[in-house]
């Protein structure tokens, strides 16, 4: 198929399973579980079920620094969920998240176990429980919120928009790229013009704003997603830049990003985490050397 081929859709669609692109194996159009399968607790009250993608990286973020600000509450069992094996929609996890997508977490320290599912709601939750990185002044609350959500309405453009069609579709279509880029560049714009005077997010505070907004577009300027840095000019951006390797040299960011990573430098895996130790000790090359 070229990009000038027209396309006219049927009166009704119909999925084709085998619809081609990478996540073809796993993508569906309906929801509940395909097959049963209890999720694994651990010790302590919270429990996360996760994958270190974007998403699953915010949470980990906020679960590290907490813990770092002496939060012993905020001990965790990070169990790995490998969405590209499907082990989403396995009947244990659809319990906590109907809608199948990482991160999602159980806290078992209220009077009946509280689910919590979606990314920002996760922080949000985690954020009230602990009473940290929220601002000090109410009056600045909303602009904590907007920050927060204006990520969660414009990541589809540069995950399941621009990514999807620049690096996982089956062929290349250039009307889609063009027109996601174009989206994605220009919410690069809007953080850099936001940072110029902002040390933060949220002015001169470390929200979750900034952690909910960092593993997506910080991910995309170190050009660590979708290897599109040099097509989209990400290191044009000076204020992305220098707010991207600000929060990266934050200890707690560093170890919130190895949290459920399956991919990438084994001595930067740490697939499953349940104690602080884990990090010394755990971590994938170390495992395979001890084999």
């Amino acid at each position: 198929m070229s990009e000038t081929d027209s396309y006219t859709p049927p009166k009704v669609w119909k999925w084709e399973e085998e619809n081609g692109g990478k996540f073809a194996n796993i993508n569906r159009p309906i929801a509940g579980a395909t097959h049963e399968k209890e999720l694994q607790r651990g010790k302590h009250p919270l429990q996360l079920y996760s994958l270190a993608t974007p998403n699953g990286v915010k949470v980990t973020i906020l679960l590290e620094e907490l813990l770092a600000k002496g939060h012993t509450g905020a001990e965790y069992d990070a169990w790995l969920i490998n969405i590209g094996e499907g082990e989403q929609f396995g009947s244990g996890f659809v319990g906590v998240n109907p809608n199948s997508k990482i991160p999602a977490l159980m806290d078992y320290s209220t009077k009946e176990p509280t689910r919590i599912f979606e990314s920002g709601a996760i922080l949000l939750y985690l954020a009230e429980k602990f009473g940290e990185f929220l601002p000090e002044d109410p009056a600045k609350r909303p602009e904590l919120l907007s920050w927060l959500f204006w990520q969660i309405g414009s990541t589809p453009y540069l995950g399941g928009g621009f990514g999807h069609f620049y690096a996982y579709a089956p062929y290349k279509i250039k009307y889609c790229i063009d027109r996601f880029a174009m989206e994605v560049k220009r919410q690069l714009d809007v953080l850099d013009r936001h940072l110029a005077d902002n040390e933060y997010m949220c002015g001169d505070e470390y929200t979750i704003a900034d952690m909910a907004i960092w593993p997506w577009y910080g991910a995309l300027v170190e050009n660590k997603v979708y290897d599109a840095g040099e097509f989209l000019d990400t290191r044009s951006y000076k204020n992305m830049v220098r707010w991207t390797e600000q929060l990266g040299k934050r200890e707690a960011v560093k170890r919130g990003r190895m949290v459920n990573r399956a991919f990438g430098e084994l001595s930067e895996q740490l697939r499953e985490r349940h104690d602080a130790s884990d990090f010394d000790l755990r971590t994938q090359d170390k495992l395979e050397a001890a084999e």
